[in-house]
């Protein structure tokens, strides 16, 4: 595989340097099993479920969160 130099991805322009980190992102959410945690995020995560699992109605689906951002709601 050759390297891509720092100087190659800057002469792109913007729009194609946001595709570039899109085409590496969906590499990576291929194999999400090689993507390690750290300690401290596997607690994170425990800690969220744990507080969910007390109260599964607490919070806001993701559509009325997306929503809001874009302030329909």
């Amino acid at each position: 595989m050759s390297k891509l130099a720092k100087a190659n991805v800057l002469s792109l322009s913007v729009p194609e340097r946001i595709q570039l980190v899109e085409d590496i992102w969906d590499t990576i959410a291929e194999v999400p099993e090689k993507v390690e945690l750290t300690d401290e995020q596997k607690a994170e995560l425990d800690r969220r479920l744990e507080a969910y699992h007390r109260n599964p109605d607490e919070g806001s689906p993701w559509e009325m969160v997306r929503e809001r951002i874009r302030g329909r709601r």
